[in-house]
C-alpha cells in the first residue's frame, strides 16, 4: 500500500486538528482541576480572613467580680462577735444591721446612762428656769405695787398742799388789811393778834403737809430701787441657775455615747449580697474582717490587657466571656479603661506565661449576670471585638 497516497492528500488538515484536540483536552483538565480545588481556596480565604479577625481582636485573662468592687466589711481587731445575723448568699439593704460586737451592751447601758443624764439637766433646767422667772415676777409685781399706789397718795398730798397754800394766801391778805385797820385805831390789838396766829398756824400746817409730801416722793423711790434690785437679783439668779445646768455637756456626752455605741454595730455601707462570712458569732476579729458584700445583681469582668494592646481598646466596645464555669459565652460591653498600667493578678496556667507583663484594668459589663452572680472571683477568658 502506498502510504504517499493515504495521508497526503489530507496531512494539512490533521496536524490543525490534533492542536484543537491537545487544548480542548487542556482546558477541560484545567476547568475539572479548578472545580476540585475552588472549596479549598475558599476555606484557605476564610482562614486568613479568621486570622485578620483575630489579629483586630483584643485577647486577655479577666476575672469576675460584682458591680463597684467586693468590699469586706471589718472592725475592731480581737473584739468579738456578739450576735451575726446575716448568711452567705443573703441579700442585704443599705443600713441593715450585720453584726452586734460583744461591747454593744455595755456601750448601750452607757448611752441611756447619758441619756439619762440629759434628762435629768433638762428637768432640773426647767425647774430652775421656773422657780427664776416666778421670783422674776414677784419682784416685777412689788414695783407695780409701789408706783400705782404711793403715786395716788402722793397725788393726794400735792392737792392737800395746793388747798392750804390757797387758804395760807387769804389769811395773809386778811392780816395785812386788819394790820391797816388797827393802825387806823378801826380794830383792837387783839384782833390783830388773832389774824396773826390764824396766820402762822396755816404756815405750819403748809410746812407738814409738804413734809409728808417729801416723805412720801422718798419712800417711793426708795421702794422702786429695792424692787427694781429684786428684780436684777432675780434676774441674776435664774442666769446662774441655768449656767450650773451643763446641758451643752451632758449633750456632748449623749453624742459620745452614741457613736461608741454605733461602733458596736455593724452594718452594711451599700445594698448587695454577703459573698463570704469571716467571723461568726463568738468569734474574734481578724484581719480578714467580718463578712465580704458585693452587688451581684450586676456581675463585671476585670480583663487585664496588655499595655501592647489596650491602645485598640474604647468604650463601647463589645466583648465575648467565657469559661468551662458557664454554659455558655456571655456578652458584654467595655464600660471603663483604666487609667494605671500595673502586674497581672489574674495569671495564667501556662507555665510558658508571662508573669510580669505589664496590663491595664479594662471594666466589661456582663449583659447577663445571673450566670456568674455566685462565681466571684472566677478567671475567665475574654475577648474583646474590634
Amino acid at each position: 500500500m502506498n502510504l504517499d497516497l493515504v495521508f497526503k492528500p489530507s496531512g494539512k488538515k490533521i496536524i490543525p486538528m490534533a492542536i484543537v484536540g491537545i487544548l480542548g483536552i487542556g482546558l477541560l483538565e484545567t476547568y475539572q482541576f479548578s472545580r476540585t480545588k475552588a472549596p479549598d481556596s475558599q476555606m484557605q480565604v476564610a482562614k486568613i480572613q479568621s486570622r485578620k479577625n483575630q489579629v483586630r481582636s483584643v485577647t486577655s485573662l479577666g476575672r469576675v467580680e460584682p458591680q463597684g468592687e467586693v468590699i469586706t466589711i471589718g472592725g475592731s481587731l480581737e473584739e468579738r462577735i456578739d450576735r451575726l445575723l446575716v448568711q452567705e448568699g443573703q441579700q442585704v439593704k443599705l443600713g441593715d444591721v450585720l453584726a452586734y460586737l460583744d461591747s454593744y451592751q455595755e456601750r448601750l447601758a452607757e448611752k441611756n446612762a447619758a441619756a439619762t443624764k440629759l434628762q435629768e439637766a433638762r428637768s432640773r433646767l426647767k425647774a430652775e428656769s421656773m422657780f427664776g422667772k416666778a421670783q422674776i415676777a414677784e419682784a416685777e409685781s412689788r414695783i407695780g405695787q409701789i408706783k400705782t399706789p404711793q403715786m395716788s397718795e402722793i397725788t393726794a398730798q400735792k392737792a392737800t398742799i395746793k388747798g392750804i397754800k390757797v387758804d395760807l394766801q387769804a389769811k395773809q391778805k386778811d392780816l395785812k388789811r386788819f394790820a391797816y385797820l388797827q393802825k387806823q385805831g378801826a380794830i383792837s390789838q387783839q384782833s390783830l393778834d388773832d389774824k396773826v396766829l390764824l396766820v402762822s398756824s396755816k404756815q405750819n400746817e403748809l410746812n407738814n403737809a409738804k413734809a409728808t409730801l417729801a416723805k412720801l416722793e422718798r419712800g417711793r423711790s426708795t421702794a422702786l430701787q429695792n424692787a427694781q434690785a429684786q428684780v436684777q437679783s432675780a434676774q441674776a439668779n435664774l442666769q446662774l441657775a441655768e449656767n450650773k445646768v451643763q446641758i451643752e455637756s451632758a449633750n456632748s456626752d449623749l453624742k459620745l455615747a452614741i457613736a461608741r455605741l454605733e461602733r458596736t454595730i455593724i452594718r452594711a455601707p451599700k445594698s448587695g449580697q454577703i459573698l463570704k462570712i469571716f467571723a461568726r458569732s463568738g468569734e474574734a476579729i481578724s484581719d480578714q474582717g467580718i463578712v465580704q458584700i458585693g452587688n451581684t445583681q450586676q456581675m463585671y469582668v476585670v480583663a487585664e490587657v496588655y499595655e501592647t494592646d489596650v491602645s485598640r481598646v474604647k468604650v463601647g466596645q463589645a466583648a465575648i466571656i467565657s469559661s468551662s464555669a458557664f454554659p455558655k459565652d456571655i456578652p458584654g460591653v467595655v464600660e471603663q479603661v483604666g487609667l494605671e498600667v500595673g502586674k497581672k493578678d489574674v495569671l495564667n496556667t501556662d507555665p510558658a506565661a508571662k508573669i510580669d507583663a505589664r496590663v491595664v484594668e479594662v471594666k466589661i459589663r456582663l449583659k447577663d449576670s445571673q450566670l456568674v452572680a455566685g462565681l466571684t472571683n472566677l478567671e475567665v477568658n475574654v475577648v474583646i471585638k474590634p
